[in-house]
């Protein structure tokens, strides 16, 4: 469905980012991989994919925090693909703390990869988006780009920022063939989460089975993780010819939290 497509994923070598680059990658799309990690296991993802899918497969360490590498990623990526169809920004990290003791670091750092970096990345592959007449934006936000938690202010107000700029950008270039969307997922069962999940049974002293059923599933009518597969799928519909109708959308994938 995407052959001859090239795709950027940021903050892909792992959780939700890789499953959706696989996804991409499964649809015969070329795919530029982007985030931290060992060098040998990355490369190993990358080799894999590429083997698997029969398409091209780069590796791009940019720190997302950094406009400039930003750029350069998308240089890259037009570079040995030609052009860019297709950006995921995916790339994000998380703090909690109440506001008044929130450390300034931390809210600059969470503001500059989970929202500017998509502003950056957009900027610099819209341009040829607009003379190909073709691209898709998608953007990871989650649950609290539509709804707000205690102690976790720059994640909200990053993933609030998310939203409000992809349906700017859906404004801008309804007629020129790009969309541009939003994804809001719930708790997804990454290896980030698993650690979470052990830090606060450790904290709060309960088992790890009622971390999951009180503290991160609480507010979900069903009570059961979003699955990366679910998500990849979903990104790959917004990413097909069948999608050029919906744009601007923040579509919640989340269990049914944001619906109280």
């Amino acid at each position: 469905m995407l052959k001859n497509r090239s795709v950027i994923v940021t903050g892909s070598t792992s959780g939700i980012g890789l499953g959706i680059a696989r996804a991409f990658a499964a649809q015969g799309a070329n795919v530029v991989l982007n985030g931290f990690g060992r060098a040998e296991e990355i490369e190993q993802i990358r080799q894999e994919m590429a083997s698997t899918f029969g398409v091209k497969v780069l590796y791009d360490p940019a720190d997302m925090s950094k406009p400039e590498q930003v750029r350069a990623l998308a240089r890259l990526a037009i570079e040995v693909f030609g052009q860019v169809d297709i950006i995921v920004n995916n790339a994000g990290v998380q703090h909690v703390a109440p506001i008044e003791s929130f450390p300034d670091e931390k809210w600059d750092a969470i503001i500059a990869i989970n929202l500017s970096s998509a502003y950056h990345l957009i900027k610099a592959v819209l341009p040829g988006m607009k003379a190909r007449g073709f691209g898709r934006i998608i953007n990871v936000a989650s649950a609290h780009g539509l709804t707000a938690s205690p102690f976790k202010s720059a994640y909200v107000a990053a993933k609030h920022g998310l939203i409000g700029l992809s349906k700017t950008v859906a404004i801008e270039v309804a007629n020129d063939g790009i969309t541009s969307n939003t994804i809001c997922p719930g708790y997804v069962k990454t290896p980030l989460v698993e650690q979470q999940i052990a830090d606060q049974a450790k904290v709060h002293g309960i088992s790890p089975e009622q971390v999951v059923r009180d503290v991160m599933l609480s507010h979900q009518a069903r009570k059961a993780f979003v699955q990366v597969e679910e998500l990849a799928a979903l990104a790959v519909f917004l990413a097909s010819e069948q999608a050029a109708s919906m744009t601007g959308a923040a579509i919640a994938m989340d269990g049914g939290w944001t619906l109280h």
